[in-house]
């Protein structure tokens, strides 16, 4: 059971991210992001997305670093990869959706 770090390659909004990920449960994943300090706004069904920046401090919590191919891999063999046709817009708050 591993929380798992791609690269920061990912551009959006000034900068690059990376997506966090474990390969056994989402509740590893979520109490790793909690310890971390991510916002659950981060969260997008399957992963989370942090900045660059914050790339090492991940791995010195205890995140594998591994290539975006391995990544993925681990999370569909993990059996929590939702798959981008599955990945409608999340109902936010007074969207009206």
């Amino acid at each position: 059971m591993s929380v798992l770090v791609d690269p920061p390659l990912w551009p959006r909004h000034g900068t690059l991210w990376s997506h966090v990920v474990s390969d056994a449960s989402l509740a590893e994943l979520h109490a790793f992001a909690e310890r971390a300090g991510l916002p659950r706004r981060a969260f997008d069904r399957d992963h989370y997305d942090v900045p660059a920046e914050r790339w090492d401090e991940l791995v010195g919590l205890g995140a594998l670093p591994v290539g975006t191919r391995e990544l993925v891999r681990r999370l569909r063999a993990s059996g929590l990869r939702v798959p981008a046709r599955d990945r409608r817009p999340l109902e936010r708050p007074g969207s009206g959706r």
